[in-house]
């Protein structure tokens, strides 16, 4: 992995890579970071995967942004769609978190505002972290129940729909400022929406999807489009990696 912006380097270290994706310091609000992988005519799936889009490098990025944030937030839609299960880890990923202070793990914090996820599946049987699920005051409440009994963290966020201002500020006052978001499109346009994105990591893969897969935000628009700078840019067999940051 090459690096081109902002300082030309031939062989992107791990430790770079670290520096150049680290959260700030001190944080005192909670702070979004979005993951996001597209084609190059803006296809966020390959055959309703993003799995086609990927590539190692990315991959690596992905795998760094969970291991610098305290929770991953995502998108029940996407959840469901890519198996989620908890996050995993390696011995040297592990020291990495230990170095920054952070916890063991991070746990997957998923939005659903009708609180339709299954408490069998792998999120909450294959984890080590217990999930949190942001869901709302109309959700039923036998779903909530059933969550909970699950090992989930239920934090109620809104009244019918998702209030992610307020899900932020729950996820702030257990300590988890650091937030990676995994997506999916729905989630990314509410966030873009709510002037919640503080950085956006892009990967554009060399490919041509062709009409059909959707973009990588969707649903409700916004009065302005926001202003991002470029703060990084990575190369490696003909994928790019962008890293933009909101222009303060």
């Amino acid at each position: 992995m090459r690096m081109l912006w902002p300082t030309p380097l031939d062989e992107v270290t791990d430790d770079d890579l670290a520096r150049l994706y680290g959260f700030p310091e001190d944080l005192d609000r909670p702070w979004v970071q979005v993951n996001f992988v597209s084609s190059a005519d803006g296809a966020v799936t390959l055959d309703e995967r993003s799995e086609g889009l990927s590539h190692p490098a990315d991959k690596r990025i992905f795998l760094l942004g969970r291991d610098l944030a305290d929770v991953v937030l995502v998108g029940a839609g996407t959840a469901r769609a890519e198996g989620y299960r908890g996050a995993r880890t390696n011995p040297e990923r592990q020291a990495r978190r230990e170095r920054l202070g952070l916890s063991g793990l991070p746990p997957i914090a998923v939005v659903t505002g009708s609180a339709r996820i299954d408490p069998r599946s792998p999120l909450f049987t294959d984890t080590t972290a217990p999930p949190i699920v942001i869901t709302t005051e109309a959700a039923p409440a036998e779903r909530r129940a059933a969550l909970a009994e699950a090992g989930a963290d239920v934090v109620l966020a809104g009244e019918q729909m998702i209030d992610l201002p307020a899900a932020l500020k729950e996820l702030a006052a257990r300590g988890l400022r650091r937030i990676d978001c995994e997506g999916g499109p729905h989630l990314f346009g509410e966030l873009i929406a709510e002037d919640l994105v503080d950085q956006l990591c892009l990967t554009v893969a060399p490919v041509l999807a062709g009409a059909g897969a959707g973009r990588i935000a969707e649903g409700r628009t916004t009065s302005e489009a926001r202003r991002l700078e470029l703060a990084s840019l990575l190369v490696e067999d003909g994928f790019t990696m962008l890293r933009y940051r909101k222009r303060e």
